[in-house]
């Protein structure tokens, strides 16, 4: 199926006709994800076999891309969904099916989000500030603060991590699992009231001793970097889901400024469009280019993870830098859009208001701009000395 047929216009103009309510009235979008869910978009990479559509990541990147050119936000929330499920296809495609079950589980229905951002940790998944506590029968308790949950009104399945101190013979162990929904032990807190991206409901979720059984309890892994099959996997996945968004918005954007300079006239220049003037003429080239950049370096990188293409240590650069300069390229084109359009889109309601607020997200995500930055730089030069 084509990325037009999976999601129409049709689908599309309902999601985009419901953003701006979202936004304005900072509520989750229940009902967009109730009708993407109805679609089958929640089993992109779920195997048809499961019920699923059998996608790899550059079809996924693809449809987030298409998708966020709707609904940036409902985009975002739901590339949490397909970064854990596209976790688990690419571990499968290498020959490890620990994460099958979760295959299974998105077949059945089940949604799942990420919970593993955590206010002050810097190390991201090499290190973790909640308490991992192993208990006699192999289950885990999990008490600890994530930050930026985004899914979080509509997860049934959390994907978290935490520390065992005591573990790999008091050297520290990483604990991953997955929470469920209807047990108890977790609290989502009513504290998401932001700038941008306000449909997605990234709340804080407060870990209060929350028990993952063994059978849940998916990774082990030490404290600190390492070349593990999953962290790689999640690398993939959420760079690559991540920069396929916020390109989408970018593309949204850039279309919204063509139309607005071709309506727009100059009454200093006896009436002629604004598509005559050789300054705006340059800015909409200028963002066409930017724009034109980014889309080959999406598909390559994806298509490479699902091709298996060996890149070893320049994985993690090629990752990070497409994440970087997707979302870096984003705000520019955003803002070149903003400038050709002119003072309309200053004004609150204006579809490019919303997508300049949601654009600034960007910064925020893992890998961050200093972080993709040292992860280049000690791919080319070897790390700093110590």
């Amino acid at each position: 199926m084509t990325p037009e047929e999976i999601l129409p216009d049709e689908l599309l103009e309902r999601l985009r006709g419901r953003a701006a309510g979202y936004d304005h009235n900072n509520v989750f979008f229940h009902e967009d994800l109730e009708e993407l869910a109805a679609a089958g978009y929640l089993k992109l990479f779920v195997p048809v076999a499961d019920g699923g559509m059998g996608l790899g990541l550059e079809a996924v990147a693809a449809l987030q891309q298409r998708l966020a050119t709707a609904a940036p936000a409902t985009a975002l929330a739901v590339n949490m969904h397909l970064v854990w499920t596209g976790v688990a296809h690419v571990m499968a495609s290498r020959g490890d099916d620990s994460l099958d079950f979760v295959l299974k589980e998105a077949g059945t229905g089940e949604v799942f989000a990420f919970g593993i951002s955590e206010a002050g940790n810097d190390s991201m998944l090499f290190d973790s500030t909640t308490i991992a506590e192993p208990l006699p029968d192999g289950d885990y308790r999990f008490t600890g603060r994530k930050i930026f949950t985004s899914l979080s009104r509509g997860w049934t399945r959390l994907g978290t991590f935490g520390k065992d101190a005591e573990g790999r013979d008091g050297e520290g162990e990483l604990v991953f699992g997955f929470v469920h929904r209807d047990e108890p032990g977790h609290e989502t807190l009513d504290d998401w009231d932001t700038l941008g991206m306000r449909a997605s409901a990234s709340n804080t979720t407060l870990l209060k001793g929350a028990v993952v059984p063994s059978g849940r309890i998916f990774r082990k892994l030490p404290v600190g970097p390492n070349q593990d099959l999953l962290i790689f996997a999640i690398f993939a996945c959420f760079e690559t889901l991540l920069a396929a968004v916020y390109t989408g918005l970018a593309e949204r954007a850039f279309m919204l400024g063509v139309e607005s300079v071709k309506r727009r006239v100059s009454a200093k220049h006896g009436g002629r469009s604004f598509a005559q003037d050789p300054d705006i003429r340059w800015k909409v080239a200028d963002a066409a280019l930017a724009m034109d950049g980014i889309y080959p370096q999406l598909s390559a990188v994806a298509r490479d993870v699902d091709n298996l293409v060996d890149h070893g240590p320049q994985w993690f650069p090629k990752l990070v830098g497409l994440k970087s300069r997707a979302t870096e390229n984003a705000r520019y084109v955003v803002d070149l859009a903003i400038r050709v359009t002119g003072g309309s889109s200053y004004f609150r309601g204006s579809e490019l208001e919303r997508l300049y607020r949601d654009v600034l997200a960007g910064i925020f995500h893992p890998s961050n701009d200093e972080s993709a930055h040292n992860t280049v730089a000690n791919a080319w030069l070897g790390p700093l000395d110590s």
